[in-house]
């Protein structure tokens, strides 16, 4: 592949024009979040913006980082100290670029982390639900929520925790909710949706109760396994788009 150098604001406008962040009110700033050099040839993708990231960025030469999770949010402790002085540290130092989008990677009707999970699973959402319709329903047939479970272990290569309805309360999976990460408050409203079972990243104590109560199986398939396929798909895309290289890190983490 020729590559041809671009300037860091028409990068970033190229990853606005796509994720349109003005639509969505998140949890921090989307878009470039540290400054680099002004001209990128390499963007490296990855989930979370974590020292072993940005090591491996620079070893890949990268101009320029994309993640779902960046380094700055609402409400956090503004001093740079510790690991964020360390992370802070080696993007100045090595002048790399840091773009972050969270809920508009999310809901990316194509290449969000909801749709690119749903196209692995084998699901095409009919419609969507929740704050700001992050979440995403599908027509699917599974026996019951272990069958489920087991089609989810396999896709994304890891272990589930599933809670099963009470017996009395089971029934088959015809409705699939979903919403990838840390959206277990969804639950809910996924029921609502009409879902017989929801799939998301993580668990709190309330949704165990209420899935056994319901006849909604929840299962929590982790943080981390259901967001590592939006940026990788959104980086390919735009580096396609302006002639760029493009490599996807995938950093292990068992959340």
């Amino acid at each position: 592949m020729t590559t041809t150098p671009t300037s860091r604001d028409q990068l970033l406008g190229a990853f606005d024009a796509l994720l349109q962040p003005e639509r969505f009110k998140d949890y921090g700033p989307n878009g470039l979040q540290v400054e680099g050099r002004p001209e990128v040839r390499r963007i490296v993708s990855g989930v979370t913006a974590s020292r072993a990231l940005i090591d491996a960025a620079i070893a890949q030469r990268a101009d320029a980082i994309f993640v779902h999770h960046g380094l700055f949010w609402r409400g956090q402790d503004g001093r740079v100290t510790g690991w964020m002085k360390q992370r802070l540290q080696r993007l100045l130092a090595h002048d790399i670029n840091l773009f972050a989008y969270h809920l508009p990677l999310d809901a990316h009707a194509e290449l969000g982390n909801n749709a690119q999970l749903g196209q692995r699973l084998g699901w095409q959402a009919d419609r969507h639900f929740g704050e700001q319709s992050l979440g995403s329903v599908a027509g699917a047939t599974y026996g019951d929520a272990e069958a489920l479970a087991r089609h989810v272990e396999t896709v994304l290569g890891r272990s589930v925790t599933l809670v099963a309805p009470a017996p009395a309360e089971a029934r088959p999976i015809r409705r699939v909710a979903w919403c990838t990460g840390g959206a277990q408050g969804y639950f809910e409203a996924a029921m609502a949706a009409g879902a017989d079972a929801f799939v998301t990243g993580e668990i709190s104590e309330p949704q165990a109760h209420l899935a056994r109560e319901s006849g909604v199986a929840f299962l929590a398939a982790g943080h981390h396994a259901t967001e590592r396929y939006g940026a990788p798909a959104v980086a390919a895309h735009v580096a396609a788009q302006l002639s760029l290289e493009h490599v996807f890190i995938d950093i292990d983490n068992p959340a």
